[in-house]
């Protein structure tokens, strides 16, 4: 078995890490945070120059392939020094690939090739306020049919970065009759500003500067040609792209496993206590050891999730267990640089905290760790346990 990647896709990587550690350093992450409400456009401009909003699009619509390993190689890497502020690139990344494999010829001819060029960014709001993970069972979100399109009426929460989004990719109740939930909904492109669409941006733990939103729908009127999709099959549409999803932010998590274990090496050769350097301490060396094998069982994970979907298989499990591995050991990965670093840890002059603050929301979101167990059990046949 060859576990390493492509000459081609190294090279990428290599040329990619130099790339962020020039362009996208921590300390640019750090000053984009701390403009906690502003979304920054700078940062979307600079991924845009690198081409990076093409990776994961097909080449017809201006794309440069829809290579699954190279998305994780870019989210891994962009995360090292972004932290949460990599979803700058991975929403658009995730909606894209929705409307590449659900939408219409019209609509992937039209937004696609300006998704690659970096001219459009699209947001995901399908999650409901009294709902979190179970998106179908409390979705109150209604589309009714009208002349020429649907007037969508609800609450969408958590919606990443809808503030600053010309689009939303929205998730609506469009058949109350139908005999199972997952038969009943509609995916909705809504462009942003539209009459009766109301944003409002939620302050938060973490991710601060990507911004999450609340949004508000009084009978928003949206096209039948912004219908992704079939009519009443949406969930089925976006179910095959949220499989993409955990896959990328299982890279995010373990982008930031890789920040983690860069910044507590390199503090503990430097910092000195007792005369000696702290990276003498057995105490934190054993810190290091367990940081160095989360990071390569995440590894191992994502990049066997990442194949099995690259080559057409079920990838559903595989999908999640990466996400669950890796969510909760990064957290722990940042939790112990805290320690490691001591008050300075604790300082938002350094990354620890900014990285445990922003991994964190990792373990409840897209679907609670807690939920992925439950699939995951679900897979050996002993039923659904929700």
């Amino acid at each position: 078995m060859d576990f390493s990647l492509s000459p081609e896709l190294a090279d990428f990587q290599r040329h990619l890490h130099s790339w962020v550690d020039n362009k996208l350093p921590k300390q640019a992450a750090r000053e984009w945070e701390a403009r906690e409400h502003e979304y920054p456009h700078d940062l979307w401009d600079l991924m845009t120059e690198q081409g990076l909003h093409a990776v994961g699009l097909p080449e017809e619509y201006g794309g440069s392939g829809s290579d699954v390993l190279s998305q994780v190689v870019i989210g891994r890497e962009l995360s090292r020094t972004l932290g949460g502020l990599v979803w700058i690139w991975g929403l658009s990344s995730f909606c894209a690939r929705s409307i590449a494999e659900s939408g219409s010829e019209a609509l992937k001819a039209d937004l696609l090739p300006r998704l690659a060029a970096g001219e459009i960014k699209i947001a995901i709001a399908v999650t409901e306020p009294s709902g979190g993970t179970d998106l179908l069972g409390s979705m109150r979100t209604t589309a009714r049919k009208v002349e020429g399109g649907w007037q969508v009426r609800g609450q969408k929460i958590w919606s990443t970065a809808a503030h600053a989004s010309d689009y939303l990719l929205l998730l609506a109740k469009s058949d109350p009759d139908a005999e199972r939930p997952s038969r009943g909904t509609t995916l909705f492109l809504i462009p942003n500003p539209s009459q009766g669409l109301e944003i409002r941006q939620i302050p938060k733990l973490g991710m601060r500067a990507v911004g999450s939103c609340e949004v508000f729908l009084d009978d928003v009127f949206v096209s039948d040609d912004h219908v992704v999709g079939e009519v009443n099959q949406g969930w089925p549409s976006l179910l095959t792209s949220l499989n993409n999803e955990r896959i990328i932010v299982s890279s995010l998590c373990l982008g930031v496993l890789d920040g983690v274990l860069e910044d507590a090496v390199t503090y503990m050769k430097e910092r000195r206590a007792f005369g000696r350097p702290i990276g003498q301490f057995q105490a934190l060396q054993h810190y290091v050891a367990d940081m160095a094998m989360w990071q390569t069982q995440s590894e191992l994970a994502i990049y066997r999730a990442a194949w099995l979907q690259q080559t057409g298989q079920d990838v559903g499990t595989a999908a999640t267990m990466a996400k669950v591995i890796s969510s909760e050991y990064a957290t722990k990965a940042a939790d112990l640089g805290i320690q490691i670093l001591g008050g300075m840890g604790y300082a938002q002059e350094t990354d620890m905290q900014r990285y445990w603050r922003d991994v964190r929301l990792y373990r409840i979101g897209p679907i609670t760790n807690e939920m992925g167990r439950n699939v995951i059990a679900e897979s050996f046949g002993l039923g659904r346990s929700f």
